[in-house]
């Protein structure tokens, strides 16, 4: 008795072709609002049909490059488009994109304005190679920025940014880098330790509430010559015996530094 089951024929090789024939056509003529599905679609193939068609714009790519496991090689074939060479944001877009390779990504930074670059750097999903390539571009460019510049950017910098403009020690930066929640510890402490450290860049640090109050930095600052003696006179009581005998051991404390210091000690010994 034959088996009543019915059975599905595979579909033919021609059809398979003849169905993606079609739709790759429809993606090089569909109209600009279909163009965003069509663009949305797993099939590389049809991206690349899509790619080429002429109602393609600006808002298309940005779209696309929210995808992000686009592979490498679209990445290269959007590249090369048109909309791209005219518009920063797609510029931008494709520096931040975790799929762009390395040699794009270095022909791109250089075309991107200042804060474009910090942008990029904190795009949602961009790789440390990325974000470590545009800091090193931002960092290329500060000789030449104007102090305007730099005061905005140590708003919104990373912390090695945020290091490299304190070690400029210009005092009307001071306090914009001092007030970044990204700028650490260590930053402080190496500007602190630097030649670039003034009597009014360690005052600056001296009178932040934040900074201040970091018993490493207070040591930093004890340990410079050009702290001013205001310091000595509010930080030392704070320290422990031990310290103090460790700061006047210290060759580079100017005498009147030294002065402060032993008057500190003696004073903890007197009845």
């Amino acid at each position: 008795m034959p088996d009543p089951t019915p059975t599905t024929d595979p579909p033919r090789p021609e059809r398979v072709d003849l169905a993606k024939a079609a739709r790759l056509r429809l993606a090089l003529e569909a109209g600009a609002e279909q163009l965003f599905a069509l663009l949305q679609d797993p099939d590389p193939d049809l991206i690349r049909s899509a790619l080429k068609n002429p109602h393609l714009g600006e808002e298309h790519l940005l779209a696309l490059l929210k995808r992000r496991n686009l592979p490498e090689q679209l990445i290269r074939t959007m590249q090369r488009l048109a909309p791209v060479a005219g518009s920063r944001r797609l510029k931008i877009a494709l520096a931040g994109h975790p799929n762009t390779p390395g040699s794009i990504l270095s022909a791109l930074l250089p075309q991107l304005f200042l804060f474009e670059l910090v942008t990029v750097m904190q795009l949602p999903g961009v790789t440390p190679d990325q974000k470590l390539a545009a800091e090193r571009a931002i960092l290329k460019r500060l000789p030449e920025t104007e102090l305007g510049n730099k005061i905005a950017l140590a708003r919104r910098g990373s912390p090695a940014l945020l290091e490299a403009l304190l070690k400029e020690g210009e005092p009307r930066l001071i306090d914009a880098v001092l007030a970044n929640p990204r700028l650490k510890e260590s930053g402080v402490l190496s500007f602190l330790r630097s030649p670039a450290a003034t009597a009014e860049t360690i005052s600056a640090v001296g009178r932040h509430p934040l900074w201040s109050s970091r018993p490493n930095l207070r040591v930093a600052m004890l340990r410079n010559r050009k702290t001013p003696p205001v310091w000595f006179t509010l930080f030392l009581p704070t320290l422990g015996s031990s310290e103090l005998k460790n700061l006047l051991g210290s060759q580079r404390l100017a005498a009147d530094q030294l002065a402060a210091l032993r008057q500190e000690l003696e004073r903890r010994v007197s009845p």
